[in-house]
């Protein structure tokens, strides 16, 4: 295209973005803050050739546009459509299938290296955000590549947001590097007149390395790049494309590591976006004409935390809560206002949140760490080390448990309860409704002990007094069927018992409906605890019915339902049927959609219910 044509380009790019997010939800602030910078990398880099590799990868939509997928951008994060993230089942112009924050440099280099063994010739481009950089993991990433000296390019996309405002002093560190603009444009205009001189890098290459550290140690003090042995470039205005393509073109010729640093503004050319970007981040379906949402009656799972953790700061002055950059997805950005000497958001690093909480539990303190389910991933050393050996009093909530709709494969929260159970002294809850969250929250801060909270992305379900029992330790919630339907089981003995964890309560209500209607009572055990589990209370009411089905939102390997099942085994009772998560990877659509494609939808449970009751005869 020619350079007269890119604005034309860019400016329908952010309108086919905007329209698809506000009809499918999905990232936007970001994707509108990469336009252009996506733009100069593939009209520089030849991908797949070259390698675009982007951190996270939620803001990925361009490139997508631009590598063939335009015809389909429309069903961007639909069931069976193309994902909110690079997918290399999608493409071969995306090399890994990214959602997690920090692990793009580590990628790149890698692939690099791979390349470079195989004799294979190409570039690769790390794309990483401000927010992203914060993780260890980038940083360890940074140091390798300082000591192996590829040439590998990172670029650091600066719109001094992750997804809350980027906090700590690495961002306050990228924001001093502004006084770089000097040094560069002084260093371009050397490197003009050295390019005219014949033969310049075979006699003049050490005396030009030399003179070029001199002039930046007179117009820079040495940066935390430099100082790794990589060399660093910018800031650049990361919606020129002009300026970008003549970085990209200088630097792609470059025999070492290089970091070129750009700025950008997140919700770039979305007025909403950009007054917001933190509300504009992750989004549902919206109206483009003033940004507003759709707004529901309904209390979340997260607001029922979010107050809940506020009304008990209030009473007690020992309670802290930390987030790893999610202070509005995880529901505390209304504790930071009301509190905010005892919030700490510590940017991308959830292993540092989970150490840091156990510290402040040694100090005597109550920390609250609030992450989503998939990102406890990353902490399940810290948890183990340092929280749950020496017996801290750290409540960690993980907020997305189960079914995450919409991002597909990488923002599941199915392993927490297979990954968790195992760790010795830690108690793993499993609240149903608002109220029982709240109880369950309540009752974990005045434990003094490692104690883990899981919810889903969902609605609370309609409070019933069932739900307003006392806490006893491994003891769940039975909701027997005249709770859910009355009308259609008067005079019914319930034969059947589903066992089910409170993030999947919804569901196997509505399969204890459909048997109900067919005539099959149905009682409900709502696990409150997924450890421990008081199995002789357990079994004592497992044995009054004729099944057992055991419904879990977690992963089947390493589950409570095979254990639970497991107890009935050994006490006789072998007429049982546990469903839960295969192992698969699950990719993105509807929650419904999700469930269907698993076999754990309502119907599907309720047919397991009555497979089991034929093989018991009953």
């Amino acid at each position: 295209m020619p350079e007269s044509a890119l604005p034309e380009l860019t400016d329908e790019i952010r309108r086919t973005i905007l329209a698809v997010v506000a009809k499918n939800g999905g990232h936007l602030a970001s994707n509108l803050g990469a336009v252009e910078l996506t733009v100069a990398l593939h009209r520089v880099f030849s991908s797949p050739s070259d390698a675009i590799i982007f951190d996270v990868s939620h803001q990925c939509y361009a490139h997508k546009i631009l590598t063939g997928r335009y015809g389909a951008i429309s069903t961007l994060r639909k069931h069976g459509g193309l994902s909110g993230f690079t997918r290399t089942k999608e493409s071969p112009h995306d090399f890994f299938d990214n959602g997690h924050a920090s692990t793009s440099i580590s990628q790149a280099l890698g692939l690099l290296t791979a390349w470079e063994l195989r004799g294979k010739a190409g570039k690769a481009v790390a794309v990483i955000g401000d927010g992203a950089l914060t993780g260890g993991m980038a940083f360890e990433a940074l140091s390798h590549a300082g000591q192996l000296s590829k040439n590998l390019i990172v670029v650091l996309n600066d719109n001094q947001m992750s997804i809350s405002a980027s906090t700590g002093s690495l961002s306050r560190y990228l924001s001093r590097l502004t006084m770089s603009r000097t040094y560069q444009s002084f260093r371009s205009w050397v490197d003009g007149i050295v390019d005219k001189i014949p033969y310049s890098e075979r006699h003049l290459g050490k005396f030009i390395y030399r003179f070029k550290r001199a002039l930046k140690g007179l117009l820079l003090s040495n940066n935390f790049f430099t100082d790794l042995g990589m060399e660093y470039v910018g800031p650049l205005d990361g919606h020129d494309i002009a300026e970008l393509e003549n970085v990209f073109r200088r630097v792609r010729s470059l025999p070492k590591p290089v970091v070129v640093h750009v700025r950008t503004v997140k919700g770039k050319g979305y007025s909403p976006a950009e007054n917001d970007p933190a509300t504009f981040h992750g989004v549902g379906s919206f109206q483009i004409s003033d940004g507003t949402f759709e707004r529901f009656d309904t209390v979340s799972f997260t607001e029922s935390f979010s107050r809940s953790l506020v009304a008990l700061a209030e009473e007690c002055p020992q309670v802290v809560a930390i987030t790893a950059a999610m202070q509005k997805g995880t529901g505390l950005d209304a504790f930071s206002r009301r509190f905010p000497g005892r919030f700490f958001d510590v940017g991308i690093a959830e292993e540092h949140a989970v150490t840091f909480a156990g510290g402040l539990a040694a100090g005597g303190l109550i920390p609250v760490v609030a992450i989503y389910a998939t990102f406890i991933q990353r902490s399940v050393d810290q948890i183990i080390h340092d929280v749950a050996l020496s017996g801290r009093g750290v409540v960690i909530c993980l907020d997305r448990a189960g079914i995450v709709p919409g991002d597909g494969e990488t923002h599941q929260g199915l392993f927490d309860i297979a990954l968790l159970r195992p760790v010795p002294g830690l108690t793993l809850l499993a609240p149903v409704s608002a109220a029982d969250l709240s109880r369950c929250l309540s009752w974990a801060v005045a434990q003094q002990s490692p104690i883990v909270i899981r919810y889903p992305k969902l609605s609370c379900p309609t409070e019933t007094a069932v739900f307003d029992g006392a806490i006893a330790v491994g003891r769940g919630i039975l909701v027997r069927c005249e709770d859910y339907a009355p009308s259609l089981s008067a005079g019914r003995t319930p034969s059947v018992l589903f066992v089910t964890t409170g993030g999947y309560y919804g569901e196997v209500v509505q399969a204890a409906r459909a048997l109900a209607i067919d005539g099959i009572c149905a009682d409900v055990y709502s696990l409150r605890f997924v450890k421990p589990v008081d199995e002789e209370y357990f079994a004592g009411i497992a044995r009054g019915y004729a099944a057992v089905v055991f419904v879990e939102d977690g992963v089947r390997s390493g589950g409570v339902g095979v254990y639970l099942q497991n107890v009935l085994y050994a006490r006789g009772m072998t007429h049982t049927a546990v469903l839960a998560f295969p192992d698969a990877f699950l990719a993105h659509g509807t929650r419904e959609e999700i469930a269907a494609d698993a076999r754990m939808s309502p119907r599907h449970i309720a047919q397991a219910a009555r497979d089991v009751l034929a093989a018991a005869g009953a």
